[in-house]
């Protein structure tokens, strides 16, 4: 027998249902469904310092379980002195298994040790189903060793789904377990 991630069964068992009650769904692929999770991170002093890329790919990769890529920019911007093809971030795509294991480790470990947690705002919404939300301390997750650390940053976390509103995500990840303030 494989390993199946809580939440992946838990999807399947209780969510399925819970949302063809509510939304009148009749067939079980019209549910809507966590396609994937994006971490990044924007690194803007990496434009004066080269090492901080290689801090950043390390701790979201430590984070995630999955090596993280570096970013590059687009196009020049004198202003911040960037030119184009330099790094200046980085992110993870999760799906799957690593998918459903890294947001039961957010809700269950990382959220509840931010400081005066009263939930995540549910205001990130794009108003095509995909949800984004910003965590301001990388060291939120028991994976960062915090004497390691030379800075703390934050990231973004951007849950992609199928569903066709804004209304259906939120009843999805509030169903996955997503504590949304009241």
């Amino acid at each position: 027998m494989s390993y199946i991630p809580r939440l992946k069964q838990e999807y399947k068992e209780r969510v399925i249902k819970a949302l063809s009650e509510e939304y009148g769904y009749k067939n079980v692929m019209q549910v809507p469904k966590l396609q994937k999770i994006v971490v990044s991170r924007g690194v803007g002093a990496a434009v004066a310092d080269k090492k901080l890329i290689d801090h950043a790919v390390d701790e979201l990769s430590n984070i995630t379980g999955q090596k993280a890529v570096a970013t590059i920019s687009k196009k020049d911007v004198a202003a911040f002195k960037l030119r184009k093809g330099m790094p200046i971030g980085a992110k993870v795509t999760l799906r799957g298994e690593r998918m459903f294991e890294f947001l039961d480790r957010l809700i269950t470990t990382a959220l509840p040790r931010v400081r005066d947690f009263q939930g995540v705002r549910a205001t990130g919404f794009d108003g095509r189903g995909n949800y984004s939300l910003g965590v301001t301390e990388q060291i939120i997750f028991p994976e960062i060793n915090i004497d390691k650390i030379n800075r703390i940053n934050g990231m973004d976390i951007t849950f992609v789904t199928s569903a066709e509103t804004d209304k259906e995500a939120k009843s999805l990840l509030t169903e996955l377990g997503i504590p949304f303030k009241k």
